[in-house]
């Protein structure tokens, strides 16, 4: 099954690798993802999305193991505050459903803001646009697909 993240990467010609796992609907984390994967939770990605004062929508990648930092990324994005939009926003604003968003191919071209963590990984995961498929490919290919802006907008879960 090819989604539009995966064609996406075949236009660009950028190599991947996709991975299949059973979706349990009650439990979507990022870090669930990853035992069903066989890989370290930080090197799985996930993709929130968020709102800026100023700047208004984005998204932020970072490792399924952390949170994201809220003023960390407001100082990235140049806003004064930054917020999760409503889960109800998701699917509308990108055309991804919860446990499936990606930064590639969305609905619209937001900014994407990426953890500086990814440049520490020679492979990692992210969402190929669907709940229980990801892919795998190198974090610069990634990077170079989403146009992403790399900070430390990321911090360990309390």
């Amino acid at each position: 099954m090819k989604t539009n993240a995966i064609r996406l990467l075949d236009t660009l010609g950028l190599a991947y690798t996709l991975r299949e796992y059973e979706v349990d609907p009650d439990d979507l984390a990022a870090e669930s993802v990853a035992q069903k994967l066989g890989m370290p939770p930080e090197q799985v990605f996930k993709t929130l999305v968020v709102r800026g004062d100023k700047t208004g929508v984005c998204l932020a990648v970072i490792p399924g193991k952390t949170q994201l930092d809220l003023k960390a990324l407001a100082k990235l994005t140049g806003d004064r505050t930054v917020q999760p939009v409503a889960l109800k926003e998701v699917q509308p604003l990108t055309g991804y459903i919860r446990g499936g968003v990606t930064a590639l191919a969305c609905k619209k071209a937001y900014p994407i803001y990426v953890d500086e963590l990814m440049e520490a990984f020679h492979v990692i995961s992210i969402s190929a646009g669907m709940r229980g498929l990801q892919i795998l490919l190198a974090p610069a290919d990634y990077l170079q697909a989403v146009k992403g802006v790399i900070g430390a907008i990321s911090q360990s879960k309390a």
